[in-house]
């Protein structure tokens, strides 16, 4: 059920059960934090690994302190830079935290997000959520409550509508060594934003990369329609006559080929609205029936990095 009834959604989460919530970035796929058995209904109904942990979610750097049993100085400069926001941070976990949620970690990954309907939830709520993304493990992360729909049906009980995700690509997560900041997932923050205030950094978030924090898997955000970067689009069409292509482009490039469906992400070029649209996009061509779903590299600026670090994860095999 599409709710836009935030009591309905306490209710649901105080007796254990799963709520979609929206946030800036993507939907995400909520229980209490501290319900072991809501913990276990995400990981089965994500079909998710459970060496895969999860985010937390709260509404204040306070309620963080929590369950965290410190926050490194630069990472307090980062909370504050960027929360609420799509920063998510690795921390040092108390004992308070299920070890199902860090996968064992001794580290939690945690985070504020900035969205009015969610940041009202949690005041309402006695617990902490943990809420990965809310669609089956490794597809197409929703951005809109349908997408949600659409993945889950009557298997979840409670989505609670937010209207589009804004952001539209998942967090950024950075971990700290020796106080020196460690990305292991590039997101909605860019690499340069997060040096910016914290100083230089480590990128680990790339396809060759263990998976120890969320959303490290090799294959991810994947549509079921082949995807697959390429150098050239006009190229690809004009050598594939006979495949029917979805075409997503940056800028103002003009497809004109039969047998071919192109969206822009962003006609002006503009790689935050690019962002916003990626996965919706993405969704709308894989419902399609064609062959293959295509798409050139971003520039490697800003959160460019971030978008191709996405296409990188879907279009993995």
């Amino acid at each position: 059920m599409i709710t836009r009834d935030i009591s309905y959604a306490v209710n649901a989460l105080n007796q254990g059960a799963l709520v979609a919530i929206p946030t800036e970035t993507v939907y995400g796929l909520a229980g209490s934090a501290f319900n072991e058995q809501a913990i276990q209904k995400i990981f089965q109904l994500k079909n998710r690994p459970s060496c895969n942990p999860l985010i937390l979610h709260t509404h204040s750097i306070n309620e963080v302190s929590k369950f965290v049993k410190e926050i490194p100085p630069n990472a307090l400069k980062l909370a504050e830079a960027f929360w609420p926001g799509p920063l998510t941070l690795l921390l040092p976990k108390k004992s308070i935290i299920p070890h199902s949620v860090t996968s064992g970690s001794h580290l939690v990954a945690v985070r504020i997000p900035n969205h009015r309907v969610t940041l009202d939830l949690l005041k309402q709520l006695d617990f902490p959520l943990v809420a990965p993304s809310a669609n089956p493990y490794t597809r197409i992360s929703p951005t809109n409550s349908k997408m949600v729909d659409d993945y889950f049906g009557d298997a979840l009980p409670c989505i609670l509508e937010g209207d589009i995700c804004s952001k539209g690509i998942e967090s950024t997560i950075v971990g700290f060594h020796d106080n020196a900041p460690v990305i292991y997932r590039q997101g909605a923050i860019s690499v340069d934003a997060i040096e910016f205030i914290a100083g230089k950094s480590k990128v680990l978030a790339t396809v060759k990369e263990r998976v120890t924090t969320p959303g490290m898997s090799p294959m991810h955000y994947a549509p079921r329609t082949r995807f697959q970067i390429v150098d050239c689009i006009s190229n690809f069409i004009i050598q594939n006559p006979t495949l029917h292509i979805g075409v997503l482009t940056l800028g103002k490039t003009a497809i004109e080929q039969p047998n071919t469906t192109c969206i822009h992400l962003s006609i002006m070029g503009d790689l935050e609205e690019a962002s916003a649209n990626l996965y919706k996009s993405m969704y709308e061509l894989d419902g399609m029936e064609l062959d293959y779903i295509i798409i050139e590299r971003f520039p490697e600026v800003g959160i460019g990095k971030s978008l191709n670090d996405r296409i990188s994860r879907a279009s993995y095999r």
